[in-house]
């Protein structure tokens, strides 16, 4: 007889008690975090930005009473429990310890890269374990709806042992203005949802092997644009994760072919599925099918759901703080954790100047 599975592709929200201050106006903050945080319930109760005028229009467009001048200035005057941050990874670190210095804030969810680099992110976790803050990094690339279920797939063991895994991505991301001057892109800004992912589903990577090369459509200098990366897990799982951003022309008439496409194949089962933000803002939602001899007699089930990563998800990323802070645990979306994966991106950056493997041992991890 076949098992029944159960899945939940969107988390539930069990808390929305503690009020929300935000810094950041732009795409990410006004479009996908404040529509999450909305529809929620959520409390946010004040914002700041680089330009109070822009954090004043997304204020009134998201009934949020209080705008601040400055980013500094809202912290300094505090009056919410949680700072949620959408800004440059480069400014990103000083606001944390700014953060880490008001007593009124109990937690800080940071956007990913949590820094430019392993060290500085190492640097900010130990401050805020050691301050008793708690300091969360927004991967929420974990709680797309199929991420999500293709983990309770794995966790009711579907799939049986896992094997192999890819994450076939060939899609053309917005490059903000300020990753021009890091010397770091794709792997940092990209492939990191997908180390993270990876890492949620098989635990703790072994070694490392990444090749790129520049991005004939990104115009500022860079050497990350086109990245392939082979992981070799722990578990024994073998995975796959391309980036290519380039994905062909993209010019009136061609018929391009755009997706994020991602496979798992396991003993005793397969699973396979999209991604749905490339089609954003038109928007569909991410999908899943598996077929196991144990769950599904060998035959293809495809679960269905109408929410998105893009916005839905976002609400996941928040409530798992929130309910952090609540219950005094530990975040699912923890600093220590995100280390391990902040680590596979400068192992990816190693490996890829020496032309090697690179195993999480040369960074402690």
């Amino acid at each position: 007889m076949a098992q029944t599975l159960t899945l939940t592709p969107d988390a539930p929200i069990r808390c929305r008690e503690f009020r929300i201050g935000c810094v950041g106006a732009g795409f990410i903050m006004a479009d996908i975090h404040l529509a999450a945080y909305n529809a929620a319930g959520f409390p946010v109760v004040a914002i700041a930005s680089r330009t109070r005028d822009k954090a004043e229009q997304v204020a009134r467009r998201w009934n949020i009473a209080t705008v601040h001048d400055t980013p500094e200035a809202m912290i300094e005057a505090g009056g919410f429990e949680i700072l949620d941050i959408a800004y440059p990874p480069d400014r990103q670190p000083a606001l944390i310890r700014a953060a880490i210095a008001q007593p009124d804030i109990r937690a800080i969810l940071a956007q990913k890269p949590l820094a430019l680099d392993l060290a500085t992110a190492e640097a900010l976790e130990r401050e805020c374990r050691e301050s008793g803050k708690l300091l969360s990094v927004n991967q929420n690339m974990r709680f797309d709806q199929s991420m999500r279920t293709l983990k309770q797939v794995l966790d009711q063991n579907a799939l049986g042992t896992p094997v192999m895994a890819s994450i076939d991505m060939r899609a053309i991301p917005h490059w903000q203005p300020f990753l021009q001057s890091y010397g770091r892109l794709t792997l940092l800004n990209m492939s990191i949802h997908h180390f993270d992912v990876l890492r949620y589903l098989f635990g703790d990577v072994e070694s490392i092997s990444t090749t790129v090369r520049p991005d004939p459509r990104t115009q500022f200098a860079h050497t990350d644009g086109i990245c392939v990366s082979t992981l070799s897990f722990r578990s024994g799982v073998l995975a796959l994760s391309l980036e290519d951003v380039w994905s062909g022309p993209r010019a009136a008439g061609f018929a391009g072919d755009i997706y994020i496409r991602w496979r798992v194949e396991g003993t005793e089962g397969l699973a396979q599925g999209t991604i749905g933000w490339p089609d954003y803002p038109e928007g569909s939602p991410s999908t899943l099918r598996y077929s196991s001899l144990t769950a599904s007699d060998g035959q293809w089930v495809q679960p269905s759901w109408e929410t998105r990563w893009f916005p839905h998800a976002f609400a996941g990323v928040m409530e798992q703080l929130q309910f952090a802070v609540a219950t005094n645990t530990v975040p699912v979306l923890n600093c220590a954790d995100n280390l391990r994966t902040m680590a596979v991106v400068e192992a990816a950056y190693r490996s890829a100047a020496e032309g090697r493997a690179v195993h999480l041992s040369e960074f402690g991890y």
